[in-house]
Parts: C-alpha cells; structure tokens; sequence
C-alpha cells in the first residue's frame, strides 16, 4: 500500500495483521481511480468516525445499528473505498463468526466476513467499493449482533479506509474507537471523540524505512501495509 498519506496515531497498537480475500469479478474487472490522496497531504482525504452504536450487546440477542461517517475534504472524488473493520476485544476470545456485522448500501445489506489475524484480532474488509464526492460526506450504515457462543468480554472497534487501485491502494482514512461491552455489567471506557493526527508525520520515504525498524520507533504505530495481488487476492498486512 503506497503511504502518500499521513498514518495517524490512533491505528491501535494491536490492529491488523493478516487477512485474505477473494476479490469479486466485477472488483477484479473495475478500472484503476484516480488518487484521491497527494504525497504532500499532511491529513488523510476521508475523515472517518464511527458514531451512534450501544455501550454494549446482548450474546445471542439482536442486531444493533451503529454508523460509519466518511467525509471527503478534497476537491477530487474518492471512488473504491474500502473501508477495513477492526475488533480487538480483551480476552483474545472473539471468534470469527460470532460478530455478524453488516454494512448498508441504499437499503441492501452486506456482510462483512472476518478473519483472525497473528494478533488475535479480527479484520473485516468492505468487498463493494464506495464512492465519496468532493466535499461530500457519506454516511455508511452498519449493524452488529453477536452470536449464543460469545463469552462475555470487551471489544474496541476502529475502521481503516483503504481506496483501491488494481493492484495496489492508498490507505486515505482512519476512524475512531468504538468500545463496547459484551454482555457484561463492567462498562466500557469512553471511546474517542475524534481522530487523532501526531504534529510531526512522515512522508512515505520516511515510513517505508521506518516500518523495517525496530519496536521501539514510531513504525509500530505505522503498522500497515495493502497488497492487492494479480490472483485478485486483497491482502492487509501489518509490519511492526
């Protein structure tokens, strides 16, 4: 993944290792966008936040809708985003198949399918791309239940949005945290109110060297990378 784009502070430390997916035949077939990003960008293009979900949910009880707000600040029109979903929750117990999340376009849903990654997280990826007009705010509605065989734990969620490039992508957006509690009387501590960007970011020279460094850098924070490979397979990397 090119990062022409500032990598904001609040990707959790823990998010994001691997995760593999088939790209459907019309993604495969799409032709490239044009960048919605510039090298010397100092914010991302999308701001992302994750708003309107509850403090907590019921194991084995329904869906609860929450939303996903994704503002275009530059004058050029994002086109395939792909927003990425990740769940961290504390007891490392979350199972793959137990958060049913679904994302919204029009009034079709869609469902976002996990996989664990080397960190015992969760990563989700948006298979149909979106689009974002110029100055535009587009608002995503999704929807999450929790399956009878979730224990109950806490969970931090938090959405990276990638836009897509044949094979290759920038990664234009980061979002908030979203802490709820599963079935559980502890309530979970507040989540972000907004994002979060450090004063002084690297270029994407600097952080391509950066990622090779060790743990005690900044690149642990930088800890992403988007492959799209010529089989079609999307591939979200984390290089700590």
């Amino acid at each position: 993944m090119r990062l022409c784009t500032p990598v904001t502070a609040t990707l959790p430390l823990a998010a994001a290792a691997a995760l593999l997916l088939t790209s459907t035949p019309a993604q495969a077939a799409a032709p490239a966008a044009p960048t919605c990003a510039t090298p010397d960008a100092r914010t991302f293009p999308l701001t992302t936040r994750i708003h309107g979900g509850p403090d907590a949910y019921e194991i084995g009880g329904g869906y609860a809708t929450w939303y996903l707000d994704l503002t275009n600040t530059t004058d050029r029109t994002c086109e395939n985003i792909h927003p990425v979903v990740v769940l961290v929750d504390k007891k490392h117990a979350l199972e793959p198949d137990q958060p049913q999340l679904e994302f919204y376009e029009g009034k079709r849903p869609h469902p976002v399918r996990f996989e664990t990654t080397d960190e015992d997280e969760l990563v989700g990826v948006f298979r149909q791309g979106l689009t974002v007009a110029p100055g535009k705010t587009r608002t995503v509605k999704m929807r999450l239940a929790l399956t009878s065989d979730a224990v109950p734990n806490e969970v931090t969620a938090n959405a990276a949005v990638v836009q897509r490039h044949e094979d290759d992508g920038d990664w234009v957006g980061q979002s908030n945290d979203y802490r709820f509690a599963v079935d559980t009387d502890t309530p979970p501590p507040p989540s972000d109110t907004a994002d979060a960007l450090p004063d002084a970011l690297p270029d994407a020279e600097e952080a391509a060297e950066l990622a090779h460094t060790g743990p005690s850098t900044p690149a642990r924070l930088l800890a992403a990378a988007l492959l799209l490979t010529s089989g079609g397979t999307l591939l979200l990397a984390r290089r700590r």
